[in-house]
């Protein structure tokens, strides 16, 4: 039974993607233990896509993931961060995050619509004293963490160890000065340490990189690569910097985007790695997955909003419930809205169609959200 079991699984996990049933029988013969928990993913995995084909049904589209904005709070000040220009980011005592039980909340809501994966974002992550007992409440989740990589306590990596449900995704710009060209001093060092520990606690990891015209290149170098999977790298996202004011000048040109997504596709034929490619990928599903198509986003303090970058809200979930939000007209306008899903040569559809963002603000009255 166990063997039909693991044949199984492996089968299942390879429809999801194609090497992501190496990373993860890889864990399973690294920690037996996690075995029962593959399991339970994968059933809860096919549960999830059968609720929300239900409810699609009946018209009310849930996306497959959720990212949570779990706080204001960062200990980094990083050039052209989405988070503050967005009026996220807030180091004031009275920020008004929303506490973990709260997420919890939110959270079960979610599991209950069929939201199977949940990425944890900030602010910093880790400045939530607790953060990890999300995680472990809901084993039968995945839940991707996004982090400076600088703010990770001892017991915290202690923890990770012990849940199979949990990636750690650590921001890197490239080499040292690359990094703390953006990211500040000694956070370079931090950083690898950081992959260092990820590494020796055998914790599924991986790097997230914002891809701007001072690091393009670096990442298009194929020993770059085959170094950090020599380290135990098998995760990677890629997301093009999409500018936060009129910071044009770090945005990839439109020749220079079409050369970095054919080397990301080169990678992805041969390189035994997973992946994600902002806005590359979601051009292949038609444009911008936001605002419930695949994923939507929430702020620290609960504002639903189509995603991280853009800052406009109908509800919060301390008065009203995801689902509200998800069938709101905010929400049904952008999705249905064809031109809107469009790039247009830019990283980000809402960013390029900013009148017709500000049309549908007034048409549904959104709010602009701050912390």
């Amino acid at each position: 039974m166990v063997v039909q079991d693991l044949l199984y699984l492996r089968s299942f996990f390879k429809k999801i993607h194609p090497y992501i049933s190496d990373v993860l029988f890889n864990i399973i013969f690294k920690k037996p233990k996690s075995y029962s928990l593959m399991v339970r993913l994968a059933k809860s995995y096919l549960k999830a896509r059968k609720k929300r084909a239900e409810l699609l049904n009946k018209g009310i589209k849930v996306p497959p993931i959720l990212i949570l904005g779990v706080t204001s709070k960062c200990n980094l000040s990083c050039y052209g961060c989405y988070a503050a220009a967005t009026g996220t980011l807030s180091n004031k005592k009275s920020s008004n995050n929303l506490s973990v039980d709260k997420w919890k909340m939110i959270i079960k809501e979610a599991t209950s619509l069929g939201v199977f994966g949940f990425i944890i974002a900030g602010g910093e992550p880790f400045m939530v004293p607790d953060i990890l007992s999300i995680c472990s409440t809901f084993k039968d989740r995945i839940f991707v963490i996004y982090t400076n990589g600088t703010n990770i306590k001892k017991k915290e990596f202690e923890e990770l160890k012990r849940l199979h449900n949990v990636v750690i995704m650590v921001s890197i710009e490239g080499d040292k000065a690359l990094t703390e060209n953006r990211r500040g001093k000694g956070v370079y060092e931090k950083v690898i340490n950081t992959l260092l520990y990820l590494k020796k606690y055998k914790i599924m990891s991986g790097i997230s990189i914002t891809i701007t015209r001072l690091n393009f290149r670096y990442w298009m170098e194929e020993k770059i690569i085959n170094n950090l999977m020599s380290k135990g790298i098998r995760f990677i996202t890629f997301l093009e910097y999409v500018p936060t004011c009129n910071d044009t000048e770090l945005m990839l040109t439109p020749e220079e985007r079409i050369s970095f997504r054919e080397k990301v596709l080169e990678y992805r034929r041969t390189k035994r790695l997973i992946i994600l490619h902002s806005p590359g990928d979601e051009e292949i599903k038609g444009g911008c997955v936001s605002a419930g198509r695949s994923f939507a986003y929430i702020t620290p303090k609960g504002d639903l909003t189509p995603c991280p970058v853009s800052n406009i809200a109908t509800h919060n979930l301390t008065s009203s419930t995801l689902k509200q939000g998800l069938i709101s007209p905010l929400f049904k306008y952008i999705r249905d809205s064809d031109h809107l899903l469009e790039t247009e040569d830019s990283p980000c559809a809402l960013f390029s169609h900013p009148k017709e963002v500000n049309e549908i603000v007034k048409k549904t009255k959104a709010y602009y959200t701050c912390v």
